[in-house]
């Protein structure tokens, strides 16, 4: 590993901006939950947290790169790491300290909500919303990354600390008091930042690495105008520390989007290099970035296609005109990858040598990183051998059986212009029939998945048991969560979802064009991990998706049941999609699949259908010009999807851990019956925006937040429903959870469904 002389600054050189903090094995999550359930100490738990981290450095150096290293380590989350380093404790917190004190604003305790939890600019990545007041304490309070820095050093690392910056944590932030600009405390954070500074320039940290994100999102509550002047003003002060005495070098970064509106100013504040993103963003015309080192992100660092070097190449040559030090880098940090291509084998031989020529993970994205900085060094010419072979995979792929499928593409083209149902009025007269009681109760679709069904589910990957002892299994499971919900008192039940290991990925599985891996795994918060699929093709439906299940938990009742559907943006936005394509075909593609599905449910017999869009808002374009483009497709493929549906079909929707009030319109215009969306967290803020647009379906603000192991008591659900009714007309108003009870143990479960329950008939003994 580099050895830091300390009489010398290095230069960045070829870099990665993060690498995958979950352990190749998914150490961190083991981790975690092992020191939640009081398996392990807290000793033993930095343990094998510093052997995750040892283990990541161990992986970059192999792999190639030299100098300055990415510590993006976390515990749980990153913004969380800024909270807790500069002290921003909430009060109701006052008297914890330690893991106790960072667990419980991740998790919350028996008496306190946690922090509230919604989506990293527009990726899939779940953080925790700091609270910001004007009496919130802000001052460097912990030394964690400090520490650590400082013993990485000792070993001969030459560590470089990722931290989400002042300007983005604020941007980030939840004001604790109505109309509180949280940029008023930028003073206090910048002050908070210098002690930081000084503090890793006395551990001998060389490089620092600061995410300002915020700077390319139209999507905050600041405008990207006020944005850019934080910035500016923030690392104007802290770039004018001296380096190597008052502060390391400054490497501030600008992933997820375009920066090219501030880019000359933050070049002229004295940092030392800038991280770009040039795969969504630009460079500005005739700008002089001379006496900068520019790390140009030309290496996707969101998705697991092989990249086109021949572009990355040209990239990197329109960054040396503007006089800069060039350095070849990811787009974003790797954490939104898998750890290596090598890890993986698909059943079927051709896909099998197909997806390992056209897809890189992260360790295949160092790779590139590499080769490029070999041609910057060197040359173009000094890798003309790998030039040629990347266009010949690219070419390749684009010719490969199953990309382009022209009698999926007929089949679409037909469809396309059917997406709208009958009228909502004539709807809502036909679904009188459904005879629903008053506050009508339900759930989202999954309920928890016990070892037992995980085990059963492997067993039949391992051949230990038959299809038709699976097929029992499964049943077995259906029967007990249809007798748990009758027993509960639920008006609308749903089957559990037993059969599947992820939303996603079991639609994956089924249809035509997917391919899911096997050790894939991303965080996407604290300890919950998922492997998005690889959408590489034209989708279709060849078989049989939910149907089978479904009428089997239906024969087991005389109470509805709902089929449950997973929409096409959520299809989208949790798979490593195909760049090759418009995402809106991609869209309809998978529309007209679930449309064909949804005719067979009806066929079946089913009357309520949800077909949940969790992150409609998460795939929001982080540039307002591109939103217009995207809401259309967005919604035009989910109403492609369930316009078939007959008038006195249910449709449900499902939309969770986003701000809808910037997509309120879109959501009505989905057109969905009733539309449930995560609000026990935020304590119904989501109500304000429903009043405001004057939404006029069914709607079931989530009463349980199920992210969080506590239990809410009757009474606080009761309260959360009065909330809602006095917003949403008592016709209108359904009663559920956040979002699926996957992740949850079944004997809160219980108690939080029992509570659910008895909120909504207390509710209904007042009306």
């Amino acid at each position: 590993m580099t050895i830091i002389d300390e009489k010398v600054r290095t230069q960045l050189t070829s870099t990665i901006t993060g690498y995958p903090r979950i352990g190749r094995h998914r150490e961190l999550k083991k981790a975690l939950e092992a020191l939640w359930a009081h398996k392990i100490s807290e000793a033993e738990f930095e343990e094998k947290i510093d052997a995750v981290v040892h283990a990541s450095f161990d992986t970059l150096r192999e792999q190639g790169l030299e100098g300055s290293l990415p510590d993006s380590s976390t515990l749980y989350d990153q913004v969380l790491d800024t909270t807790v380093l500069l002290g921003a404790i909430p009060e109701r917190f006052e008297g914890k300290s330690g893991l106790d004190a960072y667990f419980s604003l991740a998790r919350g305790d028996a008496d306190n909500l946690p922090l509230e939890m919604t989506k990293y600019f527009d990726t899939n990545y779940h953080y925790l919303v700091p609270e910001i007041g004007p009496d919130t304490p802000i001052a460097y309070t912990d030394r964690r990354v400090v520490e650590r820095s400082a013993r990485l050093i000792a070993e001969g690392i030459d560590t470089r600390p990722v931290i989400v910056g002042p300007v983005t944590w604020l941007a980030l932030a939840k004001p604790t008091v109505e109309g509180f600009d949280t940029f008023s405390r930028l003073d206090d954070a910048v002050a908070a930042f210098v002690d930081v500074l000084g503090a890793l320039a006395d551990a001998g940290v060389n490089w620092v690495q600061i995410d300002e994100p915020a700077l390319v999102s139209d999507n905050l509550d600041h405008t990207r105008t006020d944005i850019i002047d934080a910035t500016v003003q923030a690392w104007s002060q802290l770039a004018s520390l001296e380096p190597g005495v008052a502060r390391p070098q400054i490497f501030i970064n600008f992933p997820y989007g375009d920066s090219s509106a501030a880019l000359e100013r933050i070049a002229h504040t004295g940092v030392e290099a800038i991280g770009v993103d040039l795969l969504r963003g630009t460079l500005p015309d005739a700008v002089d970035l001379s006496g900068v080192t520019i790390a140009a992100g030309v290496i996707n660092g969101r998705n697991i296609w092989r990249a086109d070097l021949g572009l990355a190449a040209q990239l990197l040559d329109s960054v040396a005109v503007t006089g800069a030090r060039v350095v070849a880098s990811t787009t974003t940090s790797l954490q939104h990858v898998p750890h290596s291509v090598a890890d993986e084998h698909w059943d079927d031989a051709q896909l099998d040598a197909n997806l390992h020529s056209w897809l890189a993970f992260a360790d295949e994205k160092i790779s590139e990183i590499e080769i490029l900085a070999r041609g910057l060094s060197q040359g173009w010419k000094a890798i003309e051998s790998e030039l040629t072979e990347s266009a010949r995979a690219l070419e390749e792929r684009s010719h490969a059986a199953g990309v382009n499928d022209p009698q999926i593409r007929q089949r679409v083209e037909q469809l396309v212009g059917k997406r709208d149902r009958v009228s909502y009025k004539a709807r809502v007269e036909a679904q009188k029939e459904l005879d629903l009681p008053p506050f009508p109760t339900t759930t989202i679709g999954s309920f928890p998945q016990t070892g037992q069904v995980r085990k059963v589910r492997s067993a039949l990957l391992r051949g230990e048991i038959t299809h038709d002892e699976y097929i029992e299994r499964i049943r077995q499971e259906i029967d007990s969560v249809i007798s748990l919900q009758e027993e509960l008192g639920l008006d609308v039940l749903v089957h559990g979802e037993p059969e599947r290991n992820d939303m996603v990925q079991y639609f994956a599985e089924l249809l035509q064009g997917f391919a899911v891996t096997k050790n894939g795994w991303v965080q996407s918060y604290g300890s919950r991990c998922t492997r998005p699929s690889i959408l590489w093709g034209d989708v279709a439906r060849t078989r049989d998706l939910t149907v089978e299940w479904w009428a089997y938990a239906q024969s087991r009742t005389d109470k509805p049941v709902k089929g449950m559907l997973t929409g096409p943006v959520t299809i989208i936005a949790w798979s490593f999609v195909r760049d090759d394509l418009p995402l809106g075909q991609v869209a309809d593609q998978i529309a007209v699949a679930l449309r064909e599905e949804i005719a067979e449910l009806e066929a079946a017999g089913a009357k309520f259908i949800q077909v949940d869009e969790p992150a409609l808002r998460e795939l929001l374009p982080l540039d307002a010009l591109e939103q217009a483009d995207y809401l259309n497709w967005a919604v035009g493929a989910f109403k492609l999807a369930t316009s078939g549906a007959q008038a006195g079909t249910q449709i449900h929707t499902h939309l969770c851990y986003s701000e809808f009030g910037q997509i309120i319109d879109s959501i009505a215009a989905l057109d969905a019956d009733v539309t449930s969306i995560e609000a026990a967290r935020s304590k119904m803020e989501v109500l304000a925006d429903l009043a405001e647009h004057g939404f006029s379906h069914g709607v079931g603000p989530g009463v349980w937040d199920i992210h969080s192991p506590r239990v809410p008591s009757a009474d606080e659900v009761t309260e959360l429903l009065h909330l809602a009714a006095d917003v949403i007309p008592a016709e209108k108003l359904w009663v559920n959870p956040d979002c699926g009870l996957k992740t949850r143990g079944y004997d809160e479960t219980v108690a939080s469904l029992k509570n659910l329950v008895a909120g909504a008939h207390a509710l209904r003994a007042q009306a």
